[in-house]
């Protein structure tokens, strides 16, 4: 029996991240941790490219608009989504999650999930490095690893 899994090697690589400015005390550790892994699974600073988006709704249009470049083996997006007084948390966060599951399918590239989802500013710090690891790590190694079995499949 064949069986294939993707290595977490990056070198070689070429990642586009898609982060959010709102709630950027969130965003910022989260790309901090994407670098870092990127960085010490073999990519180099000419490998990564980094755009910068308003905020959660916006992340599937740029990452769309990286993915039709062709230069990229994957995307991670990064936000926080911090549930309000009302129901847009669930609209935007479902929009989103949506949004990037088709762009990934139809455009066949692999997207890491690096959104945050939290009632409170607290827990989302906490997904993001304080205390339950670092969500965009998670994201950026789903995506490595993905890229990676994408090109064995294709090859293979």
């Amino acid at each position: 029996m064949k069986e294939t899994i993707g290595k977490l090697n990056s070198s070689g690589l070429r990642i586009g991240v898609v982060v959010s400015r709102f709630n950027s005390s969130v965003t910022e550790r989260l790309l901090e941790g994407v670098v870092d892994i990127l960085k010490r699974t073999g990519a180099t600073e000419s490998d990564l490219e980094v755009v910068r988006v308003p905020g959660s709704f916006e992340i599937p249009l740029a990452a769309k608009l990286l993915a039709e470049k062709g230069t990229f083996d994957a995307i991670v997006c990064l936000s926080a989504i911090i549930k309000g007084q009302t129901d847009h948390y669930t609209f935007l966060s479902s929009a989103v999650t949506n949004a990037l599951a088709s762009l990934s399918i139809e455009q066949g590239i692999p997207v890491g999930y690096g959104i945050v989802t939290a009632d409170t500013v607290e827990q989302a710090l906490d997904r993001a490095g304080l205390k339950h690891g670092n969500k965009g790590v998670d994201a950026a190694l789903a995506a490595i690893e993905m890229a990676n079995l994408r090109r064995e499949l294709k090859n293979g």
